[in-house]
């Protein structure tokens, strides 16, 4: 599907492909050798276009790095949609991305430029986990899972994946997602279309052949040559210290809570009001970890650590736990090597690397949602 673009002395060429289709592999040798353009522009940032020539290194991922620094929900998010789209290319015989590399070979072979015309990944999936709703969230999860984990005899064919391309098909699309995650479309969509129409304006060459998802196609062509606020779409806002406030007004309000109920209501009461506190934390957080499958011991230090690490502004129930699974059941090689290959909830909970992290995930989950339910039961008392 091709789109020819004139900018003032710059002639574009917008190809839309399928990310998983044998014929959009055709569509970009075809395109490069008939159009001889001067640049060759792919959707991609540095991280994918790596990941692409040299394949995902998981062996090298550190997992002390990602738990300590927060980005274990944003690394499991990332690892669950490189597993979905690798699982629907291998329904059909395909590996995802492969008219990217076509488009990388083609360019190196005729010896063209290539600029790499998308915004970084990790930007991208942290500004739609900022702008999205609890509501949106929740439905991207739901989507998410059921499309991963759902019904294994759902038919992906080639003529599927090639029907994606049809404009019409591309609008409706568009337009379901605008209307269920109005959020999550601005972010992935809308933005990233400013963003490539703006790295495509400034490519050099008087001739540009820009290799993109069909989907984008109407809002980069809309938007070539007019001005993007790319300082503006291309940052990570920082949290506005809500959660950093409540770390600290939660551990105040059970202690005065505490000295309420000892002063007015005597030592029994008091011990019931730390009872219930302890058991909704601890056992929520255990159940956690039990989801994800850790091992017993990983189970109980949940159970222990989290009513007090939920008192604790620096410290996480999670990162307790996960430091006990890993050192219950340790990764072994073949688990970094296999974590491009997890193709059911059975997989990420049995591989030693996925299941850490999902200890650390559901372990700070279930104490977050422990200490939501034992305020409730601790505020029954002071009445």
């Amino acid at each position: 599907m091709l789109e020819r673009v004139k900018l003032k002395d710059k002639e574009i060429v917008l190809l839309g492909t399928a990310h998983i289709s044998q014929e959009s592999v055709n569509d970009v040798k075809k395109a490069i050798e008939k159009e001889k353009p001067d640049v060759v522009g792919v959707e991609l940032d540095l991280q994918r276009f790596k990941q692409l020539k040299q394949g995902n290194k998981w062996q090298n991922t550190n997992i002390g790095k990602i738990i300590g620094s927060g980005q274990t929900y944003l690394f499991l998010l990332t690892l669950l949609l490189s597993n979905i789209q690798r699982s629907l290319g291998q329904k059909i015989g395909m590996k995802p991305g492969m008219e990217m590399i076509e488009a990388i070979k083609s360019a190196e072979e005729n010896m063209l430029p290539i600029v790499l015309l998308d915004r970084e990944v990790n930007i991208t999936l942290k500004r739609a986990i900022q702008k999205m709703s609890f509501r949106e969230k929740l439905k991207l999860f739901f989507s998410i899972v059921s499309g991963f984990f759902g019904d294994e005899n759902v038919k992906v064919t080639s003529e599927s994946i090639e029907k994606l391309k049809q404009k019409d098909v591309m609008t409706q699309l568009m337009q379901q997602l605008s209307k269920e995650m109005p959020s999550i479309k601005e972010v992935l969509v809308d933005e990233r279309d400013a963003f490539i129409a703006n790295s495509i304006t400034k490519s050099p060459g008087k001739k540009v052949l820009a290799v993109v998802g069909a989907g984008h196609l109407e809002g980069i062509k809309k938007l070539l040559g007019k001005p993007v606020n790319i300082a503006e779409i291309s940052k990570v806002k920082k949290g506005k210290g809500y959660m950093k406030i409540f770390a600290f007004i939660i551990p105040l309000l059970f202690i005065a809570s505490l000295a309420y109920l000892f002063f007015t209501k005597g030592t029994e009461v008091t011990l019931t009001a730390i009872l219930f506190w302890f058991l909704a934390n601890g056992i929520l957080s255990s159940l956690g970890v039990l989801i994800a499958r850790g091992h017993p011991v990983s189970i109980i230090t949940a159970f222990l650590a989290a009513p007090l690490t939920s008192l604790h502004p620096f410290l996480a129930a999670g990162w307790v736990a996960g430091f006990v699974e890993a050192k219950m059941k340790n990764p072994k090689v073949k688990d970094f090597e296999n974590l491009r290959n997890l193709n059911s909830l059975g997989d990420f909970t049995q591989n030693q690397v996925t299941r850490i992290l999902l200890v650390v995930a559901l372990a700070n989950l279930g104490s977050t949602l422990g200490t939501i339910v034992a305020f409730p039961l601790i505020a029954s008392l002071l009445g």
